[in-house]
């Protein structure tokens, strides 16, 4: 399975979505101007992966800032990771970063994927 790779700017996050390596991350800063456009490719990645996934899985969302668009976004990538099965979800957030938080608690809330959440300086 090919790798998708998105480079992260100052509006949009990093994708790094790699089932040889593991690496399942989103990152930076979400507010791309065209939300559907951006996460189209990767809600495909997450279904074809889905097919024949990994062992386990730990996806990690390292979101410094996402707008309401990405937010419902983030929500569709977490809904379709419940067809991947031993999958768990990483939420990192900054430790002042109650707003961030608080988000991947209400994300776990409405989530049926294990969750674990991570503060970081």
């Amino acid at each position: 399975m090919k790798r998708l790779m998105i480079q992260g700017t100052d509006d949009s996050p990093q994708i790094v979505l790699d089932k040889d390596s593991g690496t399942f991350e989103i990152s930076g800063r979400s507010l791309p101007e065209d939300s559907a456009s951006f996460f189209a490719p990767v809600l495909e990645w997450i279904r074809e992966y889905s097919q024949s996934p990994n062992d386990s899985t730990i996806f990690v969302f390292k979101l410094e800032y996402f707008n309401t668009a990405s937010s419902k976004f983030i929500h569709d990538i977490m809904l379709s990771l419940q067809s991947v099965k031993n999958v768990s979800i990483c939420w990192c957030h900054r430790e002042e970063d109650e707003t961030t938080e608080e988000a991947g608690i209400e994300f776990s809330e409405q989530i049926n994927v294990p969750f674990n959440f991570k503060r970081y300086a």
